[in-house]
């Protein structure tokens, strides 16, 4: 059922019968292919390679956007896929997300009709992986500061510059890439694998996001076509807009993940036995714990949906978005940290998965717009008072 029986308001009952299929489906998915190995993988530091083309055939790739191989989804149908996906790994939710929001959602929406034939039916199977290059090591949250230049030539453009802390780098065949070019604008560029003078490093030593690959991107003197150009957008309205599309799933899978904190935390309280013979959930501040995990997940369910609708409807602002994103990854990080306590010693080992989706979101609570930037964009919103 939708929201895997952490719905106490009986929410499943406002989604249409499509929305409650695809929930169901990549429930499913979550329990028969991504929880038997997650542990693993999370362990070992490593990123399933079949899961691209498995979730490409689920229609998760780029479930939003219409023809090009995608499905077309609504919003809301799309908010659900996230949120099992990062009921299993936020991990596993970020590949999904940085391959749907930030590479084909740009390309759809931006690129040339020969980019995106040549690039979405690929990439909405699985059957070719993309990242997503903005951030910089030293500008995550000002790329206004970007300093990874193109320069125009007669062969086309020459990019130099850095990107660090990207998402799927190391396994992509194309990067979508954002660079300043001569006349001072951002413009975004599609940089295939094996292009002289590209180059990826990947980076290891992660506490966080492990069963995902994060790297550098580096770009010393290289040259792509001037097809390589994404013509339908100029400045960081490109890059940022990308950005709106990927807050939008991360407040909805962050939910996933407090539900998953949530179903395990239930579970161990009700088994484990302690003081007179009583299964601790008996007591009264682990009841205060569960209560309190329970009612802010109710919020988060309610207020991702309502997102959605505002989204369907053509309604929903930039400022919404962060706001869902700032709450909802703060609340699932508190449910994880909650989660964690009341499995005592067990939450620290990756028997359970508690401890994995607390050091998680400690990531998902700092990428796409830290928790102090989206207080930032809502607090000028509501003020009219700019504050950086």
């Amino acid at each position: 059922m939708p929201f895997g029986g952490v719905d106490y308001f009986q929410i499943a009952d406002l989604l249409s019968d499509e929305e409650k299929l695809v929930s169901a489906t990549f429930r499913r998915f979550v329990d028969d292919e991504i929880m038997p190995v997650i542990g693993r993988h999370f362990r070992e530091g490593t990123f399933d390679t079949s899961w691209p083309r498995k979730l490409g055939a689920l229609g998760a790739l780029g479930a939003n956007l219409v023809g090009y191989g995608c499905p077309g989804l609504g919003p809301v149908a799309y908010g659900l896929i996230m949120q099992e996906l990062e009921r299993g790994d936020s991990g596993v939710r970020s590949f999904a997300s940085v391959q749907g929001a930030l590479v084909m959602y740009p390309i759809h929406a931006f690129g040339s009709e020969e980019q995106k034939q040549r690039y979405l039916p690929k990439m909405a199977a699985g059957e070719l992986i993309g990242c997503f290059g903005l951030t910089e090591p030293d500008f995550g949250s000002n790329p206004s500061g970007m300093r990874t230049t193109a320069k125009e030539t007669a062969d086309g453009y020459v990019i130099n510059g850095e990107k660090r802390w990207i998402t799927s780098g190391g396994l992509a065949e194309v990067a979508l890439v954002w660079a300043r070019c001569e006349d001072g604008a951002v413009r975004g560029f599609l940089v295939e694998r094996g292009t002289k003078g590209f180059s990826t490093r990947d980076i290891h030593g992660k506490f966080s996001l492990r069963a995902s690959v994060t790297s550098e991107l580096v770009f010393e003197d290289c040259l792509v076509p001037k097809s390589a150009l994404l013509p339908g957008v100029k400045g960081l309205r490109g890059p940022l807009s990308c950005l709106n599309q990927a807050r939008f799933g991360i407040a909805w899978g962050a939910v996933g993940a407090a539900m998953a904190c949530y179903d395990e935390a239930l579970s161990y309280t009700r088994d484990r036995v302690q003081f007179a013979g009583k299964p601790i959930a008996s007591h009264q501040l682990v009841q205060l714990k569960l209560v309190d995990m329970l009612q802010e997940i109710t919020k988060a369910q309610l207020l991702s949906l309502q997102l959605g609708r505002l989204k369907e409807a053509g309604k929903v602002r930039p400022q919404q978005v962060s706001l869902a994103k700032r709450n909802n990854v703060k609340m699932a990080l508190e449910c994880a940290r909650n989660a964690r306590d009341l499995l005592g010693a067990n939450g620290i080992t990756d028997e359970y998965q508690a401890g994995r989706h607390m050091c998680n979101l400690e990531s998902v609570f700092t990428y796409e717009g830290t928790d102090h930037i989206h207080t930032l964009i809502v607090g000028e919103d509501i003020t009219g008072c700019a504050a950086f």
